[in-house]
């Protein structure tokens, strides 16, 4: 394993120590607990966002703190759920008196543990309400799809509305209406170590690449040998186009999110495929996004996640 870290059982306090000295003019540490904030937090009238999830998937989650974007993250140890108590105290740091949305990833764990959050605020009167992402389309049962960097959009959009002044009902209603609308899937070529034990998380031959991975190195659909960029693009795009139902004369926003450790360069030549094959099929981009957006430490792949807008959504997009 060659990483440059420290003690391995240290990495996300060091981390969560270098996030919060890089960027002070944005953000602050609670004092003591796994949790960044907007460094204006609590905005008067302002419903709180919170999100969060293991550590490993940055800039997930705490690279988008800010105006438009969230109010709080909470990091968890490296893929592992944060506990119950670290997200309440993110729910009473950024909670204004008008409620607390809580945005979660799909995985039992997250889920769970931002539920007994919930209740602990609601002994303490704070009003909050949790909307559960499960954009990974890989995973055949709805009710069971993995959150991954499809959450990053619901973070914008819902973000964005909140900064306008949506209340907390109307902001779960649009961040559900995102996540009916949204979709992603991934393709991974080599695994991630995770600090603490020091090994891959799975194993690939020099000649195969998985299609449908998680951001944990969960397994995906199908191990089949390396395919050129083109054919990975137009898989991953007709997927995702399919289980959407996006047509002709669609607008859509487009995302393709490098796993860890692919060069920018790989991302945009996944990206061009994608773009052109959209453009023949006269579906329109409203918006690009190429970069890494929700990583999986060093693992090498990409994903590629599609929303589908309308004009509800457009209001929201910058």
């Amino acid at each position: 394993m060659k990483k440059f870290i420290n003690n391995p059982e240290d990495v996300v306090e060091e981390m969560l120590e270098g996030m919060a000295a890089a960027h002070s003019d944005e953000l602050r540490r609670l004092p003591g607990w796994n949790v960044l904030v907007r460094k204006d937090a609590p905005l008067p009238g302002k419903v709180g966002l919170v999100s969060g999830g293991g550590s490993g998937h940055e800039p997930a989650h705490a690279g988008y703190i800010g105006e438009n974007m969230l109010d709080a993250a909470v990091a968890g140890e490296v893929f592992t759920s944060p506990a119950p108590d670290q997200i309440f105290e993110a729910i009473k740091a950024v909670d204004s008196g008008s409620g607390v949305l809580l945005i979660v990833k799909n995985f039992s764990g997250d889920v769970m543990n931002f539920d007994m959050a919930a209740e602990m605020a609601a002994a303490e009167g704070i009003e909050t309400a949790q909307v559960v992402v499960k954009d990974d389309i890989a995973v055949e049962r709805k009710e069971d799809r993995r959150g991954t960097a499809g959450t990053v959009l619901v973070h914008k959009i819902v973000g964005t509305a909140l900064e306008e002044g949506l209340n907390l009902q109307e902001a779960v209603e649009l961040a559900h209406h995102v996540t009916s609308r949204l979709g992603s899937m991934g393709i991974s070529l080599s695994p991630s170590t995770v600090p603490a034990s020091g090994k891959p998380g799975f194993t690939l031959a020099d000649d195969e690449m998985e299609l449908g991975t998680g951001i944990h190195g969960e397994p995906g659909m199908e191990r089949k040998k390396i395919q050129p960029a083109d054919a990975v693009a137009e898989e991953l795009l007709d997927n995702v186009t399919a289980e959407l139902d996006v047509k002709n004369g669609d607008d859509v926003i487009v995302l393709v999110n490098g796993q860890g450790s692919t060069p920018l360069m790989e991302l945009y030549i996944v990206y061009r495929k994608a773009a052109q094959l959209l453009f023949e099929r006269n579906i329109s981009i409203h918006k690009s996004m190429v970069g890494e957006y929700m990583s999986s430490l060093e693992m090498a792949g990409c994903s590629l996640t599609l929303l589908k807008l309308d004009d509800t959504l457009k209001k929201y997009v910058t």
